[in-house]
């Protein structure tokens, strides 16, 4: 893969990633447009690492924010609605794997990954998750500061939320998972908090998933430090490229976010589900 490649989708990424428009999407399209296969196993690994990128921006732009929060009401939230996502998205995936790739397309070996380059699908997830967004940006803001709406039930919500956006790229997950957040009741800033601290703890798995994915495509083995290299160096490259760019944009989210102007992004949802499906059909 050349390296241009990595740097355009790397910005693209990181720019968009932590921003509630779906970096999926907009990676995808570019995809598209530079002749690539963004369900390939390299494309998808690929995309999994840029998200490593933006978690390590994370970590870096939220700590001291997050030092704070670390006590036990937050923690058990995290860990609930971690654990909603993954029975949430492991089942989801599974039922979309067996019953709808390979018992109704007839696909003789289901991958959820499948359904990344299938542009009408995208556009729909991006008008639901701009739908989410639009709607809780009209509530009013919660004028309670404490953490008390981040209950076991709240956290619920937000971890199915997050497990019903894994499989579909477009359903943008942290617009989605701030936007149910916010209709709990839960303050603009803990949402975006606890959306991303959500993030974290959910991208080295996902790695992992599609490291296996690249090299059983590859044979199921790796047979030297060299063809490893290979392997992981453009994810690599664009892993920094996508922190840099991450940090930028997680300022940019922030300041929407905490003055009001989170409804405007869902309306750019709607705008870009119009982009994907031109490029669908202009091909």
């Amino acid at each position: 893969m050349k390296l241009y490649v990595v740097l355009i989708l790397a910005l693209i990424q990181g720019a968009t990633e932590l921003l509630p428009v779906s970096s999926s999407a907009h990676v995808i399209v570019a995809e598209k447009l530079l002749g690539l296969d963004p369900s390939s196993p390299e494309m998808t690994f690929l995309l999994v690492m840029l998200h490593t990128g933006t978690m390590f921006a994370v970590l870096a732009y939220f700590w001291k924010r997050w030092r704070p929060l670390l006590h036990a009401r937050f923690i058990k939230a995290v860990v609930v609605a971690t654990l909603c996502t993954g029975v949430v998205g492991f089942g989801l995936k599974k039922a979309i794997e067996k019953i709808v790739l390979e018992k109704v397309l007839g696909h003789e070996k289901g991958e959820v990954e499948h359904l990344f380059d299938v542009l009408p699908l995208i556009a729909v997830a991006l008008v639901a998750a701009g739908a989410l967004i639009f709607f809780s940006g009209r509530r009013p803001a919660s004028t309670d500061a404490s953490d008390e709406k981040l209950d076991a039930t709240s956290a619920s919500y937000i971890g199915v939320t997050q497990g019903l956006c894994l499989p579909f790229r477009g359903f943008s997950r942290s617009g989605a998972t701030i936007s149910v957040a916010l209709f709990r009741g839960v303050p603009r800033a803990l949402a975006e908090d606890f959306s991303f601290a959500l993030a974290v703890v959910l991208t080295p798995g996902v790695v992992l998933l599609e490291l296996k994915r690249l090299i059983d495509a590859k044979g199921g083995h790796v047979s030297d430090l060299k063809g490893m290299s290979e392997l992981v160096l453009p994810g690599l490259i664009g892993m920094v490229a996508s922190f840099v760019s991450g940090m930028l944009a997680l300022r940019w989210l922030s300041s929407w976010l905490e003055h009001g102007k989170w409804k405007f992004f869902g309306l750019y949802c709607f705008g870009f589900a119009a982009v994907v499906l031109v490029v669908n059909f202009v091909g």
